[in-house]
């Protein structure tokens, strides 16, 4: 049996590698094939392509790279079809992997598609036109599926995120680990995992960091990259922050959140993992001036949050700074709240403990019981 995968940027190998780990825990002999990282490759896959080819953000950032990634998925769309696999999975990056299913479900190959896109919040009208590229849907939230009922099967899987990180983390080794006495203030930077999101909020971030050493002397940070280019132009944009203590790590994100008292995070799959990890966040969010602009104008956004934490309890858990609220003044005053609130924080805790139970499925092992099932009945006759 072959199973093709195409993951887009760091979550979706994150999210593949579980894939192939929990199926070839009861069918190891099947191959996996296509776009994916380095966790995807571990777990067994054989790469044709890297996934950060893929990894594109916005409306008019994107434009740049169309040729590339239609030439690339021309490529793909060929190797797929003298594959001819069992099943086609496309893990996120909906942009382009809808496109890649599109065709192969015209050529009788079946699809699925892992991870639905945010047709809750943005583009919501892109409903119907999954429904024609793909056979079906699995959702990591619970409150997804609705979204599909008219359209197209769609099934709740629970996250392999929750599933992985224990719902109790505790700082104590993280900080041991990491250095960090159990008295400092140790807070997290997290402007994103593209190089991209990273210039566009490592300068609020750091002068954040620059205000809060002011009032918390001898506070630490811990900066997290996510790729040795995004460690290079970060540790150049700290240079001119001479007053803030600040480690730059390759990798090492759960260590920094646990470790930390309060997380300042993209928005992103990263807002998930602060809440599994259970520490206190501020949310940021920036696009160009463009995408922005015509976002609003075309009232594209419909959630009332943006962050994964608020959308999950349906309520302002953490603080959302948005645009031009994303400057230091502002980052620095929601992180004082958290550090000057303890009680604030613990009730935060409690909450973030439940939605981490809600999610805690045995997610992987879900979602590949009903890749197998839909594969099998698929081959059955008539």
């Amino acid at each position: 049996m072959i199973i093709a995968l195409v993951a887009g940027e760091a979550s979706g190998d994150q999210l593949g590698a579980a894939l192939i780990r929990a199926i070839h825990s009861s069918h190891p002999d099947i191959r996996f094939a296509g776009i994916g990282g380095p966790l995807m490759k571990a777990a067994g896959m054989e790469i044709w392509w890297d996934s950060e080819q893929l990894s594109v953000m916005g409306l008019f950032e994107v434009v740049n790279h169309i040729p590339r990634l239609f030439a690339l998925r021309r490529q793909l769309v060929a190797r797929l079809l003298d594959l001819n696999p069992d099943v086609f999975i496309g893990i996120d990056a909906p942009d382009f992997n809808l496109g890649v299913e599109k065709k192969l479900k015209a050529r009788s190959i079946p699809v699925i598609h892992y991870v639905s896109p945010t047709v809750w919040a943005w583009r919501a009208g892109r409903v119907k036109s999954i429904a024609r590229s793909t056979d079906r849907v699995l959702c990591l939230f619970p409150f997804e599926p609705e979204y599909y009922r008219h359209h197209v099967p769609a099934d709740y899987t629970g996250h392999p995120m929750a599933d992985q990180i224990p719902l109790q983390v505790g700082p104590g080794s993280a900080r041991q680990t990491l250095e960090i006495g159990d008295a400092e203030i140790c807070v997290a930077l997290l402007p994103g995992s593209r190089l991209s999101e990273v210039q566009k909020l490592s300068t609020p971030l750091l002068d954040a960091a620059s205000i809060l050493v002011e009032r918390y002397p001898g506070i630490r940070f811990l900066m997290p990259a996510a790729t040795e280019i995004i460690k290079t132009y970060f540790n150049t944009e700290l240079t001119k922050y001479p007053a803030v203590n600040c480690r730059v790590l390759t990798g090492q994100s759960k260590a920094v959140m646990a470790a930390s008292d309060v997380v300042i995070c993209a928005s992103g799959t990263a807002t998930l993992e602060v809440m599994l990890v259970n520490r206190p966040m501020v949310v940021c969010y920036r696009l160009a001036g463009l995408t922005y602009t015509m976002a609003k104008w075309l009232k594209l956004v419909k959630s009332r949050f943006f962050s994964l934490p608020n959308i999950l309890a349906s309520e302002p858990l953490v603080p959302e700074l948005l645009q031009h609220e994303v400057n230091g003044e502002n980052i620095a005053d929601e992180v004082s709240r958290w550090l000057d609130q303890p009680e604030r924080c613990t009730d935060l805790h409690d909450r973030f403990e439940e939605l981490h139970k809600q999610l805690k499925i045995d997610a992987a092992a879900t979602a590949a019981k009903i890749i197998l099932q839909h594969i099998s009945a698929f081959d059955e006759p008539g």
